[in-house]
């Protein structure tokens, strides 16, 4: 089994789903689990740990970085 490694730490749910959507277009499989221990009292959007193989790290960091970049701006 290859070891999985920490990409990021979304801030809840759906930031670690849209994170998970970009790895998904680079194909790019990736997994969730909570960053911190979950209070029951808590909300239940926490903080999640999106975790890739170790070996797809780099090819992970530059698909989000990809995939984020904003459009540059077309000048009139």
């Amino acid at each position: 089994m290859t070891r999985l490694v920490q990409l990021t730490v979304a801030g809840d749910v759906t930031e670690a789903e849209q994170v998970q959507e970009l790895l998904a277009a680079a194909g790019i499989e990736s997994h969730l689990e909570p960053a911190v221990d979950h209070d029951p009292e808590a909300p239940d959007d926490m903080p999640l740990k999106v975790l890739v193989e170790e070996s797809e790290m780099d090819d992970a960091r530059d698909a989000i970085e990809a995939l984020t970049e904003p459009d540059e701006l077309e000048e009139d």
